[in-house]
């Protein structure tokens, strides 16, 4: 009779968390509407609110359901868009922990190619490259993402020459999003190494004339109406390289940029709106 109890018992919970399973699987596509509806919210207080609680409604349905791929790709964009559009302006710091929770989110699907993982954890770069070759368009997503959360924590931890030594990694992550589809996420490649190329010293492999071709790229692909690839052209490259006329003339066109031009990314547009105007009242500091 105690063993049919304890059976029982077992079976309950194993049916009790299966069910969670399946509930929060269920939630996946009103998430994808959420993100939707979010990128053409212009009101950029309200989104930063509903970001914040989402996240966290995000990280309880991965605690039901740790394994789930799509909501550990949800977790590694979510925290690394919520770093980049509120929290890095404000605070490094915090800014630098929700990267490494991306990161971390996004190597959790990665690590699951067991070449990827060894690479990885060896960090041998031949190993590694070359491991990335199994990774194929149906991957895309969580390779961006990855890349840009752990290039964003690099990019913000530039005294730490332990995170600065793996700076290749996600570098080489996006070359890998490159050859796969360089117009992703409003050719958002090209935008990673514009911004990695511009800002970075010749030391730590900064070149100036390879970002501007990127950010000429970007531009070209997405026609001008994502204004984010605009104030990081100004921000990474012109005050870089001491070049005034790019940094006014990108910038002013983000002002000029009417917001129902592009209502599909209507936040990020009006971010840059903010930034762009940010940076203009800053000019004679930068120049």
């Amino acid at each position: 009779m105690k063993k049919i109890l304890i059976l029982l018992s077992f079976l309950v919970s194993v049916s009790s968390c299966s069910m969670q399973k399946l509930a929060v699987r269920a939630t996946t596509g009103v998430l994808e509407n959420t993100l939707v509806a979010l990128n053409e919210e212009n009101d950029l207080e309200l989104a930063e609110i509903s970001i914040a609680s989402n996240l966290k409604l995000l990280e309880g349905f991965l605690k039901s359901d740790p394994q789930n791929k799509k909501l550990l790709t949800f977790a590694t964009f979510g925290y690394t868009s919520y770093a980049v559009g509120f929290v890095e302006p404000k605070s490094k710091d915090r800014a630098k922990n929700f990267y490494l929770r991306a990161k971390n989110f996004g190597l959790q699907v990665l690590e699951r190619n067991k070449d990827f993982k060894k690479a990885n954890r060896s960090s041998n770069e031949k190993d590694f490259r070359k491991s990335l070759k199994k990774f194929s368009k149906k991957d895309l997503e969580i390779l961006f993402w990855t890349a840009n959360a752990w290039g964003s924590f690099v990019n913000l931890s530039r005294n730490d020459p332990f995170a600065l030594a793996e700076l290749w990694k996600p570098q080489a992550l996006m070359e890998r999003c490159l050859e796969l589809d360089e117009t992703f996420y409003f050719a958002g490649p090209h935008l990673f190494f514009g911004t990695i190329k511009g800002s970075l010293p010749k030391i730590l492999g900064g070149k100036p004339e390879e970002s501007k071709k990127h950010f000429d790229k970007a531009l070209k692909i997405t026609e001008g109406k994502m204004l984010m690839i605009r104030v990081y052209f100004a921000k990474f490259y012109a005050i870089q390289t001491q070049n005034r006329e790019i940094f006014e003339n990108q910038l002013k066109q983000v002002l000029e940029f009417e917001i129902n031009q592009a209502p599909e990314i209507a936040l990020m547009n009006t971010l840059a709106k903010e930034r762009a105007k940010e940076l203009l009242d800053d000019i004679d500091i930068y120049f």
